[in-house]
């Protein structure tokens, strides 16, 4: 059974030893059993073993184990080195000349001048290579025995030089023997790389030779090496795929030769994923679409939610949630005193009763009511306040302030309450049948509106509060005060200040008109008006988001500057009482007194009383106010 020359290892055939030789030992890295040589060829280890380590094979060769083995077979089998070392073949140009050699042997210590870095490429050959014969059995030629010289260096003893060769070859064998000799003189110093194959060399000048070598070999004519042909060809082409540049795909990182190579690549990249995209368009297109439908549906909800919360919220600000009105609210309120200990439960029991009483009979309670405010008020201007120039004042009014039944909520029909108290001391409207008498409370108040309502005055107000305000802790504003004034043939106006008409979102626009609706009924006839005038007129029902207050009177002060006097159902009736008193009423009527500055709000409407209705003109009025328009300023 044919052996292998180099693992020993038995083949069943020829062929599987070609096959193992190619896999096994020709195409893998090569090492020196003896230093730290690898990456070279096999012919380059045989001759650098031959040269550098020759004492080494010598030794071995005297062995009885490479005696016996050679009268078998030929070959010399060392133990701890698993290569084959009694013969080394140079062939050159189809030349069986074998040249002579004067190196030097190298240390038998390991040596590290030639290192090779695996990349999956065999080193290229320095003018050795197997050779097998068309026997049964793959050999490697050996050299002759080595013969001493006189200065006691071994020299290969061979036959002289063929005489046919030419000056291009004659070149070629003087590299190659160059290479040769390097590889039997290592030595210590940095590395170099070749750029054609992963050889690493420790000496420059080695490196040189080397690539010398690469391009002899790539010039070299193919009949020059007739019997590497199949080696030379691999390794070639091993060598050109390494040194040539690269370019590699920006899209799947696969390495182009050439620029029109990578663009093809490239190209056929963008064809397949425009066909894709195509594909999967209307894909694409239907899941946009579901995505979106989704989104609008979730906003839709969510804006659903939000409104829902909204109007609630709305409704409890307004009153409107159904939480009970007027008396719920006191009752609660006088319950909560008793469980504070604020008030005693006979105290409580006797409240309660007197407010069912006056909600049953619709008369106010009077306990929030303070009289004698415009009286007090004449008589603080005329011996105070020099700095005024002139004074108006409304006819005499009472103030109504917030009880425990409708604080937070009452303030338009405390307003309401203080407007029925001056027209009720003013012949004009005291006739029969002109007002309630006396004045009502806050549900019969309520229940007044709702009456109007019932006539069809104002029907857009009526339905805003679904017609119902009793039992309810609903605002009113100024609408609400002109159907209920309607109803009772009160000839009224609503003026609206619908925008800021001054710098800072002031009004000096309504303060003037205030000013002219004061002044100028007690203007005629007369030169010369006193500094304090005390008018017939009724007070004005003010009215802005939030709030509602009455205006009582004007001040024009010396350096024209104007102040409204108003009257606020927010001030208690201790409070009040501070304006009755001659030495706390100038602290107490700061409070009162405000100026452009102090009205910032966006919108304002005022409520005027204007005389009385005939019943024509009340049904007209009826007629008109299913689209109730106010007067508009500016």
């Amino acid at each position: 059974m044919p052996v292998c020359d180099i693992c020993c290892e038995e083949l069943a055939s020829e062929s599987d030893l070609k096959t193992h030789l190619l896999l096994s030992h020709l195409e893998n890295v090569m090492s020196c059993p003896f230093c730290s040589l690898s990456g070279v060829s096999y012919d380059e280890l045989n001759f650098h073993i031959g040269t550098a380590h020759q004492e080494k094979e010598l030794d071995l060769q005297d062995t009885p184990a490479a005696e016996s083995s050679s009268a078998d077979s030929g070959r010399i089998r060392t133990g701890p080195s698993p290569f084959r070392t009694d013969a080394l073949a140079v062939k050159l140009d189809n030349s069986s000349a074998v040249w002579n050699s004067g190196l030097t042997p190298a240390s038998p210590q390991p040596s590290s001048h030639m290192l090779c870095q695996d990349n999956g490429m065999a080193a290229p050959s320095a003018g050795t290579d197997l050779t097998q014969d068309q026997g049964a059995t793959t050999s490697i030629k050996s050299s002759p025995p080595a013969a001493a010289t006189p200065n006691g260096v071994k020299k290969l003893a061979g036959p002289p030089p063929a005489p046919s060769m030419n000056t291009g070859q004659e070149d070629t064998i003087e590299h190659r023997k160059s290479k040769q000799k390097r590889l039997s003189s290592p030595n210590k110093e940095k590395l170099f790389s070749c750029p054609f194959c992963s050889l690493v060399c420790g000496d420059c000048f080695i490196l040189q030779e080397h690539v010398e070598l690469h391009l002899q070999d790539q010039a070299t004519p193919e009949a020059t090496v007739p019997e590497a042909v199949t080696s030379v060809q691999v390794r070639s082409s091993a060598r050109n795929e390494s040194g040539l540049r690269l370019y590699e795909c920006p899209m799947c990182s696969a390495a182009c030769v050439d620029n029109r190579s990578l663009q093809e690549h490239v190209e056929l990249h963008l064809d397949f994923g425009t066909a894709t995209a195509a594909g999967d368009l209307s894909e694409d297109m239907r899941l946009a679409r579901q995505l979106q439908e989704e989104e609008e549906k979730k906003g839709k909800e969510e804006e659903a939610k939000r409104e829902e919360k909204d109007f609630k919220q709305l409704q409890k600000v307004f009153g409107m949630d159904n939480s009970g009105g007027y008396r719920r609210q006191m009752e609660r309120n006088m319950e909560r005193a008793v469980s504070r200990g604020q008030m005693a439960p006979a105290e409580f029991h006797r409240k309660r009763a007197e407010m069912m009483e006056s909600l049953a009979s619709g008369v106010d309670d009077r306990r929030t009511r303070t009289t004698g405010v415009l009286e007090a008020l004449y008589e603080f201007y005329q011996r105070e306040a020099r700095d005024i120039a002139h004074v108006w004042l409304c006819a005499e009014t009472d103030h109504y302030c917030a009880s425990g039944g409708d604080k937070g909520w009452g303030c338009g029909y405390r307003n309401f309450q203080m407007l029925l108290s001056a027209l009720k001391r003013m012949e004009q409207y005291a006739a029969p049948n002109t007002l309630p008498d006396p004045i009502p409370s806050i549900p019969r108040v309520q229940a007044l509106i709702e009456a109007a309502w019932a006539e069809g005055i104002d029907p857009q107000g009526a339905s805003h509060f679904n017609r119902k305000l009793q039992g309810t802790r609903a605002w009113i504003g100024a609408t609400e005060i002109y159907a209920v004034l309607t109803a009772y043939r009160v000839r009224a106006r609503i003026v609206d200040f619908h925008q800021p008409t001054g710098p800072g979102n002031t009004h000096p626009r309504l303060f003037e008109w205030v000013k002219n609706y004061f002044s100028l009924h007690c203007s005629r006839g007369s030169r010369l008006p006193p500094r304090v005038v005390k008018t017939n007129l009724p007070p004005i029902y003010l009215q802005h988001q939030g709030h509602s207050r009455t205006i009582v009177g004007v001040e024009e002060r010396k350096n024209g500057s104007v102040c409204a006097l108003l009257l606020d159902p927010g001030c208690s009736s201790g409070d009040m009482k501070k304006l009755l008193n001659s030495n706390t009423a100038a602290a107490f009527l700061s409070r009162m007194r405000k100026f452009p500055g102090h009205l910032k709000h966006a919108q304002y409407q005022v409520v005027v009383v204007e005389g009385v209705l005939t019943p024509e003109e009340k049904q007209d009025r009826v007629l008109h106010s299913r689209a109730l328009c106010a007067e508009r300023i500016p």
